[in-house]
């Protein structure tokens, strides 16, 4: 082979390799982008805390909205508390040596009754405190009727928040 056509072939050896590794990025870029669009399909909407959900609002609303909902999930808190304690309960009696079935069912039915009643309070107050609100101001907190779990914040680099684990099983 001539110098002439080894150059050719060093060149088109080069723009080749060039090619793959270009649409090798291409393809890894897509890919995430499709699966974080796949995976923003798939969760709730709310995917910031509440406070910065308030945040957005007009100073003066921002602050009755705040004590408002302050003020409704202090109440709901003992519901939430009972739900946790018939959990524990429910757990203990599981591993225990005396294990009992229906009392099992019936402490689960209990927090699942008394997780209700926090929720429906904490529902209703919500609801309340959107009906005293403008329409703009009523979309931007419509998020917080969405049911999802806490959200952790986390500031580590580009990751994103991320939602704590249910605290159910207490």
């Amino acid at each position: 082979m001539s110098p002439r056509t080894l150059k050719i072939a060093l060149a088109a050896s080069v723009a080749l390799n060039l090619f793959a590794v270009a649409a090798g990025a291409t393809l890894l870029v897509g890919r995430a982008d499709v699966e974080r669009r796949i995976e923003a399909q798939h969760r709730a909407p709310r995917d910031r805390s509440f406070m910065t959900v308030v945040e957005g609002l007009d100073p003066a609303v921002r602050e009755n909205v705040r004590e408002t909902l302050r003020a409704s999930a202090r109440a709901a808190r003992p519901d939430f508390e009972e739900t946790r304690l018939k959990r524990r309960q429910a757990t203990a009696l599981v591993r225990s040596g005396d294990f009992d079935p229906e009392r099992v069912s019936a402490l689960l039915e209990e927090s699942r009754a008394a997780e209700l009643r926090g929720r429906a309070r904490l529902e209703a107050d919500a609801v309340a405190v959107l009906a005293t609100l403008e329409p703009d101001d009523r979309a931007a907190l419509s998020e917080i009727l969405t049911r999802r779990g806490r959200v952790v914040v986390r500031n580590k680099g580009d990751r994103k928040a991320r939602e704590a684990p249910p605290r159910a099983a207490e």
